[in-house]
């Protein structure tokens, strides 16, 4: 039969849909993108926040309509099951099988027993992970889930705690996706700075860095998703040192004002985080530094907003990504007092994102003139423009570099660029004695 999936949520959810596509390919079922082909849809939903909610609904009565045509079997897996099962199965009859996050044990059994009326089982394995990336670049995450217990946050609940992986676990896989002609490694975790501290009563992060830099058909290793209070020396050393590791630091800040990140639960205040930004930049020259926002968190008054502009403005991030602040049932923030207006919080987010419109403008220019090594991943529907990136920018996520397009590249080859020109978010340039 013809499977499609759709994945939706952040990086460490598409892993588990490329297992699961792997699954389904060892059984000889035949993968198909178009799901007007398909026979069965699994769809593999993010519940992080409202808006995640609100599309992966969307999206299930969208692929229900398939259901009329070709689409015998619908499956919905992932976090919103893990939060809203009950719910789902009365609202959307038209899903043939629901499966949560603690259910993953089970869940190719599950899905035999629908389709074929056995019960094989099998389970979700790294090995036979299908890579839905493209040829150079893959997610290797190192962790589930998340002891941090951030007020806002309903990650612990859905996904439970902290459980890094085996460190001999993660070289294998990093082994494989060599093999794959993977060049860029993207190293994930909830909260990436604390891998091992659960397994092996320390943080091994730097070590593990370390060692994935000798697989030698890597070029670039980046990782996401590192807190402020957990960032040691011995990581800096590493991405100051060893060139394979992207100077690029993703600092999930969330705030600086001291009495918000405290109701927050953050570990965090604003003089450490400040601090650190400071020493990053002095130990690392051309770091690169990048950080989220939730702005309109419950009793965030005028000034606690304001100093964040002024923090925003005076810290240059690189990369910044500012969200409206969510309530999330079964959360501790959503029961505080002082809850924000939806306007408020939306006019505090489009005034954060204004300023950093401005720095980031002044960031960009600031490279013209300066050459690069940028990875070419596509080329723009015209034919005028390659599309590239250089260690300054996170797939999917960041801004890209456009190249005047030459006969003489290819897509998927590293080549070294100048940089001509730039506007708020992206960069232009021509290759270099190529």
């Amino acid at each position: 039969m013809k499977v499609g999936f759709i994945s939706l949520g952040c990086s460490k959810n598409l892993v588990v849909t490329e297992e699961m596509i792997g699954l389904f390919k060892k059984h000889n079922y035949e993968i198909v993108s178009d799901p007007e082909e398909a026979e069965i849809l699994l769809i593999n939903t993010c519940g992080f926040i409202e808006s995640a909610k609100d599309e992966g609904i969307q999206t299930i009565l969208e692929m229900a309509d398939y259901k009329e045509y070709n689409c015998k079997y619908l499956i919905v897996t992932g976090c919103l099951v893990e939060r809203y099962e009950e719910e789902l199965r009365k609202e959307i009859p038209e899903v043939d099988l629901f499966i949560s996050i603690k259910d993953y044990g089970q869940l190719w059994e599950r899905i035999d027993n629908l389709i074929n009326g056995s019960s094989i089982k099998d389970k979700l394995d790294y090995k036979n992970r299908i890579l839905t990336t493209g040829d150079t670049m893959a997610y290797l995450k190192i962790a589930e889930g998340c002891s941090n217990y951030c007020t806002y946050c309903a990650i612990p609940y859905i996904q439970g705690k902290y459980i890094s992986r085996k460190y001999e676990d993660i070289l294998d896989e990093a082994n494989t996706l060599a093999k794959k002609g993977i060049k860029e490694l993207v190293v994930i975790a909830q909260d990436t700075t604390k891998y091992g501290l659960d397994l092996y009563g320390r943080d091994r992060l730097a070590e593990l860095l370390n060692d994935l830099s000798k697989i030698s058909e890597f070029k670039w290793i980046r990782f996401l998703y590192s807190y402020p209070e957990t960032i040691t020396d011995e990581l800096i050393e590493v991405v100051k040192n060893n060139d394979k590791i992207v100077k690029y630091f993703d600092l999930p800040i969330q705030h600086i004002s001291d009495a918000v990140l405290k109701k927050m639960n953050r570990k965090s205040d604003g003089n450490t985080i400040r601090n650190l930004i400071n020493k990053l930049r002095r130990e690392i020259p051309d770091v690169i530094l990048r950080t989220t926002l939730i702005v309109g968190f419950p009793g965030e008054t005028e000034d606690n907003f304001n100093e964040l502009c002024e923090f925003v403005r005076e810290s240059k991030f690189d990369r910044l990504g500012a969200f409206a602040y969510s309530v999330e049932d079964g959360t501790p923030a959503a029961k505080f007092n002082n809850q924000i207006e939806e306007d408020v919080k939306e006019s505090r987010r489009k005034k954060i994102m204004e300023i950093q419109q401005e720095v980031s403008l002044e960031n960009l220019r600031s490279k013209v003139g300066k050459k690069y090594e940028c990875l070419i991943e596509n080329i723009t529907d015209d034919g005028e423009y390659f599309i590239g990136r250089s260690y300054m920018d996170v797939p999917s996520e960041d801004g890209v570099i456009y190249i005047k397009f030459n006969n003489d590249i290819m897509i998927n080859e590293f080549v070294e660029v100048e940089i001509v020109d730039s506007d708020e978010y992206d960069l232009f340039g021509v290759v270099v004695d190529y």
